[in-house]
């Protein structure tokens, strides 16, 4: 099986590069409205910003800020094809302008896009940042009533265009090779995800900006794996550093990015060239993982009614049966993109 990666620097508000109903999964992270690192992209989209923030006009700008992401909504709603999914991480913001404090929410604010575009929303996650800051509030510490409750989640919305995604005939083998195991299921589909860390966020001096406000790799790689069958189109409209691409190409799905800056391009190749390797690497885990499961499920005394057909090892369910992991094994620049050729993981030293 082989996969195709490509980056296309421009704007997102206009994928003209990309068909309608092209897509199968959009998975990002956007610049987040009212975050201040932010401030400069948004000037220069929306040119009623600028004048906005300088006379403390918080929700003006809030709004403004979010009619450019609005654009790019309505590109993803296009370009998904029917039953395909939208997932959106997105923390709100708070800031003091004019000496006041304020919430700016960008979560709601996104939902009432998704409405608008008909676009049906999911129950979403609740991403808890694992933080060891001692600080559990902000404001006028003990005194009431001027403190407020520190911020530590963010936030990965769901939606679907329109109903239930339908599969061919000659697309339900591929569906049920890329399955996921029944206590992977268990973990991903929690509404609450507790056990992701940020990722470093420094770039080099000489790099595009000072942060990449990327996520951790295994945010996208869950999604990808949730919402994307293997061979799949994932695309990220605010690539950036290419962490989703990067997801995407491990998990054996294949990926598009958009990103405004062409300085990212480079980045994007790093990240892409080091997915080969994680792939392999997170496959590996997965096994290995699964079959201590196996072992702990069955010393206590529970039946296994259900044998992988590849794997031969344990499943808990029947639905299981056909799962492979696809790995990336070579990869081959042409033009502006890459061409991933994927094999399956082998058991190694993760048969139970």
């Amino acid at each position: 099986m082989n996969t195709t990666h490509t980056l296309h620097i421009g704007d997102a508000r206009t994928m003209s590069a990309l068909g309608d109903a092209s897509v199968h999964l959009i998975v990002t992270s956007p610049p987040y409205p009212m975050i201040t690192m932010w401030d400069d992209a948004f000037r220069a989209l929306v040119p009623s910003v600028g004048a906005l923030l300088d006379a403390d006009r918080g929700m003006d700008a809030f709004e403004a800020m979010h009619t450019a992401l609005d654009a790019v909504w309505a590109e993803c709603s296009r370009v998904l094809v029917p039953g395909g999914f939208l997932c959106i991480n997105i923390g709100d913001a708070t800031r003091t302008l004019g000496g006041d404090f304020c919430l700016y929410p960008n979560q709601a604010r996104i939902v009432a896009a998704g409405l608008r575009l008909g676009m049906v929303p999911l129950p979403d996650i609740l991403w808890r940042k694992p933080t060891n800051a001692p600080n559990k509030f902000m404001g006028s510490g003990m005194l009431p009533a001027g403190a407020y409750v520190t911020y530590e989640h963010e936030y990965v919305l769901i939606f679907r265009k329109g109903g239930k995604r339908v599969f061919s005939e000659a697309a339900k083998a591929t569906r049920a090779a890329s399955a996921y195991f029944w206590e992977e299921r268990n973990v991903w589909f929690s509404d609450l995800w507790t056990d992701l860390r940020g990722t470093t966020q420094r770039l080099a001096k000489d790099g595009p900006r000072e942060r990449s406000a990327a996520f951790p790799f295994e945010l996208p790689y869950r999604l990808v794996n949730m919402y994307a069958m293997q061979g799949d189109v994932v695309l990220d409209p605010f690539a950036g550093t290419g962490t989703t691409m990067a997801a995407a190409l491990a998990a054996g799905r294949s990926s598009v990015g958009y990103e405004r800056m062409p300085e990212f391009r480079p980045l994007v190749a790093e990240s892409l060239t080091r997915a080969m390797e994680t792939g392999r690497l997170r496959a590996a885990d997965r096994l290995r993982a699964h079959a201590q499961f196996m072992r702990d499920r069955e010393a206590k005394s529970k039946e296994t009614k259900h044998i992988s057909r590849h794997y031969e090892f344990p499943v808990v369910t029947r639905q299981e049966i056909e799962l492979r992991l696809a790995v990336p094994e070579t990869i081959e620049e042409r033009g502006d993109s890459v061409i991933v050729g994927h094999s399956y993981a082998g058991l190694g030293t993760a048969r139970p």
